[in-house]
């Protein structure tokens, strides 16, 4: 692909540095003779970017673009989903699907930039991966062509290795690698191996960020966290920025053993995969979160919230972020949080979190309601008429079918070959 000048079109690679993405350098010049600009993104995902844009460079690449997004990501992604409740089917904290979009969106701005004519990502042709980046694309951006090389060279590892010999591309290759690892500020994800058998329990070295909660400490840790809005905004008094809130915490929690997530999920595609995360601040965040809206919001709010929450986490999952759906669903959270704001209480001890305390100006808990003690101010007296009118359609309905003609009352679950007169 070439202009009338002879000068080639430009493609934006997502670029980490590894064997896949080096060897995409070179072959996406040869297939499509387009020159490559790498595009490396920070999510907190503790590798240097710089260090990884230098290696593009010298793999290949005519430009190399390294961004530092956590920010971006934490008040943007993490946030959102956080005060949605978004836990893909009650156990993945949703630390990777929510890192696509937004890598995907940058990718778009830099295609702009640089006037490319096309976008590529490293995702297999069984993963989640491939339909964030690619509906985002589409999205945003239709008139870009989509390369995904690992979807269309289906070359194995050791043909992958050859293919960097050959050619002298300078990247080093680790022998060791027992399972494909992604990881960003949110959580840690493996997978492959021993992994890909559920029956086996997850072998110590599959984990990094979570000590065996069997030797984390004998005294239990305590951790006050603060809430404005949904949002979360200090530890212990402290105020600080999304990053380096969910960087303590993982330090915190994962020294006690707390984030370890061992799933069987359903993938998009189809097909059950088995996924082991780590997400030590995303438990306990998410834990916390549930207890100062369990104080500030109704029970219609909080039931009601529960369903969205669902809808939510599968959008993140299914690559649906820019959707208009999902900005109609973003203004109810963002509408719902207005008064989740207080401190929450957790304990951290042998790999669980246990939340011990909770408070909020906005708390819908009324003590002298509540108690059973001196000081007592519910109307007792009023329990006896609402229990009359709460019970009365199913009283009358008792009367006027299940019990006519002194019939008993079967119960629910035990059928017989009875039939209704």
């Amino acid at each position: 692909m070439a202009d009338a000048k002879g000068k080639r079109d430009k493609v934006i690679l997502a670029y980490s540095g590894g064997l896949d993405t080096s060897v995409m350098v070179h072959w996406i010049q040869e297939k499509y003779n387009l020159d490559v600009v790498t595009f490396t993104v920070d999510l907190g995902q503790g590798e240097d970017i710089e260090a990884i844009r230098q290696k593009a460079l010298r793999t290949g690449a005519i430009d190399a673009i390294a961004i530092d997004a956590r920010n971006l990501f934490v008040d943007c992604f993490v946030w959102p989903a956080l005060m949605a409740g978004a836990i893909y089917e009650g156990k993945y904290p949703l630390a990777t699907a929510l890192g696509r979009p937004l890598i995907a969106k940058l990718m778009v701005d830099a295609a702009r930039q640089f006037n490319a004519r096309a976008v590529a990502h490293g995702c297999t042709g069984k993963g989640n991966d491939q339909v964030r980046f690619d509906v985002t694309f589409q999205t945003l951006a239709p008139d870009l062509r989509i390369i995904a090389p690992v979807r269309e060279w289906k070359m194995t590892r050791d043909e992958e290795i050859a293919f960097v010999r050959q050619r002298n591309i300078p990247v080093e290759i680790n022998e060791e690698n027992l399972f494909s690892i992604d990881q960003n500020l949110w959580g840690r994800s493996c997978e492959a191996g021993v992994l890909e058998d559920p029956w086996v329990e997850p072998p110590a070295e599959a984990f990094a960020w979570t000590v065996d909660p069997s030797k984390a400490p004998d005294e239990p840790a305590y951790v006050v966290i603060d809430f404005d809005q949904g949002k979360p905004v200090s530890l212990e008094g402290k105020k600080m920025d999304g990053v380096a809130l969910i960087g303590h915490l993982n330090k915190l929690a994962g020294a006690h053993g707390i984030g370890r997530i061992d799933h069987v999920e359903n993938r998009l595609v189809g097909i059950k995969s088995r996924e082991l995360y780590e997400a030590p601040a995303g438990v306990v965040l998410h834990m916390a979160h549930r207890e100062i809206e369990s104080l500030t919001l109704s029970r219609q709010a909080m039931r009601f919230k529960s369903i969205v929450a669902q809808e939510y986490a599968d959008l993140i999952y299914n690559g649906q972020w820019f959707s208009a759906f999902h900005q109609d669903l973003a203004q109810f959270v963002l509408s719902s949080q207005r008064f989740v704001s207080g401190q929450v209480r957790v304990k951290l001890f042998k790999g669980n979190a246990f939340v011990v305390g909770r408070k909020s100006e906005n708390s819908l808990y009324s003590k002298s309601l509540a108690t059973y003690e001196k000081g007592d101010l519910f109307d007792h007296d009023a329990a006896k008429g609402f229990i009359r009118l709460w019970g009365l359609s199913q009283q009358t309905q008792a009367q006027l079918q299940l019990l006519k003609g002194g019939k008993g009352f079967e119960l629910p679950g035990v059928l017989t070959d009875k039939r209704p007169e």
